[in-house]
């Protein structure tokens, strides 16, 4: 027997949101217009947006305001490593990104491996990576709209994920600004 989709956000459930991202100065950040289905109480969502919208429904929006105590942490200078230019591929660019279990050999071995690294400067001889988020140390705004829900299927629980994870900043290519 087929199971009937919630009629409110509860945990295990699958919500399609579009939204509206901004810094505390009003810039835009992320735009999604159309909506994109995440699992509540899985991997996909920070638990502050997670906890805003259990018990809402349908058409329902949500303004929240994160600190990023709530979002992507305080900004760790800690997470700043320098490393010899040569040990990258010579078409590197500034915003590439390089998982931590991958980084070229030779890289400083204090860098925790399970950080997502970002090229954020090239120098003749050096090159700088930082573990950081994109967004660690910025409070955000966030205007999010519910446009479905529905139950999630095993899998999805199984996984944690509906298969978007917005929040789990995934390797972009050169260029991209994309987030999600």
């Amino acid at each position: 027997m087929p199971q009937t989709a919630p009629s409110t956000v509860i945990d295990q459930c699958v919500v399609a949101l579009t939204w509206v991202l901004k810094d505390t100065l009003g810039e835009e950040l992320d735009v999604l217009d159309e909506p994109v289905e995440f699992l509540v109480g899985g991997d996909d969502l920070l638990a502050r947006i997670d906890q805003a919208l259990q018990g809402r429904s349908v058409g329902e929006t949500l303004q929240l305001h994160l600190e990023p105590e709530d979002a992507f942490g305080d900004y760790n200078g800690q997470l700043i490593f320098l490393e010899q230019r040569a040990l990258f591929p010579a078409e590197l660019e500034e915003g590439m990104t390089f998982d931590g279990y991958a980084l070229p050999q030779g890289c400083n071995p204090e860098a925790p491996q399970e950080l997502l690294y970002t090229v954020s400067e090239i120098y003749p001889e050096h090159v700088v990576l930082d573990g950081n988020h994109p967004l660690a140390g910025i409070a955000l705004r966030l205007e999010l709209k519910i446009e479905a829900i529905r139950q999630a299927t095993e899998e999805e629980v199984g996984r944690g994920s509906a298969g978007t994870g917005f929040f789990r900043i995934q390797p972009i290519t050169p260029g991209s600004q994309t987030l999600h």
